[in-house]
């Protein structure tokens, strides 16, 4: 609510939901910090992420520290305590400026302290541990592709762990990246997708969801069946594989 003098800061609640490959755990986190963590120094660049046990309902709250976004948009599941977590800012299209900050970082829960009744320098002291740099930049990705920074979504929000697929022996995890356009296509822009490959190596401990691995045919006419016209651009790693408009 507006007048909220304590939780969420009206507008920015709960923004991003994943289920764990196993099933066991709901995860949900804030997209900015709680109006009594922003007052206080130490937790104003910090939210909140809050797990569910789903079979017995038992909850665990983690802090977890920004780096240059404003806040978080998405979260997804690497395993049962690896996620991926979106973290931007709102420049970009849509905002009639340059995309600055869209970046997805690796964060880990396992072994950290719940902070559901902490707050301050203690729950600050306890933020889960995060990869020093980013999983993906997805601004200097899609600007190295030749995509104009004027031309990126403001609003990166959907984050999805898609099929696996083989591309020259070669087996590739996808990560699909939305946007939200708010439904104002004049300014923000059309929906995209964009899609980039990774190997093993470069998220150890992923957990696919998905068992069928299809060929590169296969994959090429599930594309065309759901509608998707992409363009194919290549990388060894973390790469862009296909851009839908």
């Amino acid at each position: 609510m507006s007048g909220n003098t304590s939780g969420r800061v009206a507008n920015k609640g709960m923004e991003g939901l994943a289920i764990t490959p196993d099933g066991k755990t709901l995860v949900g986190i804030m997209q900015a910090p709680l109006i009594q963590d922003a007052a206080v120094k130490s937790t104003a660049n910090m939210v909140r992420i809050v797990t569910i046990d789903i079979a017995t309902g038992a909850t665990h709250e983690y802090g977890y520290k920004l780096t240059t976004g404003s806040g978080v948009s998405e979260i997804v599941a690497i395993n049962d305590h690896q996620f991926l977590v979106d973290e931007r800012d709102g420049k970009g299209l849509g905002d009639g400026s340059n995309a600055k900050v869209k970046q997805i970082f690796q964060i880990d829960i396992a072994g950290a302290a719940d902070i559901t009744n902490l707050n301050g320098d203690a729950a600050a002291a306890a933020m889960v541990g995060k990869s020093a740099t980013p999983f993906l930049d997805l601004v200097a990705a899609l600007k190295a592709h030749g995509i104009d920074a004027a031309q990126i979504p403001a609003k990166i929000e959907g984050l999805a762990f898609g099929q696996d697929v083989l591309t020259n022996g070669q087996l590739y995890h996808t990560l699909y990246v939305a946007n939200d356009n708010d439904f104002d296509a004049k300014t923000a822009g059309s929906n995209q997708f964009y899609v980039f490959g990774f190997q093993d190596g470069d998220l150890p401990g992923f957990v696919s969801q998905f068992s069928a691995v299809p060929e590169p045919s296969t994959w090429a006419m599930m594309l065309s069946g759901f509608g998707l016209i992409g363009s194919l651009l290549r990388r060894s790693k973390r790469s862009v594989t296909v851009r839908f408009a």
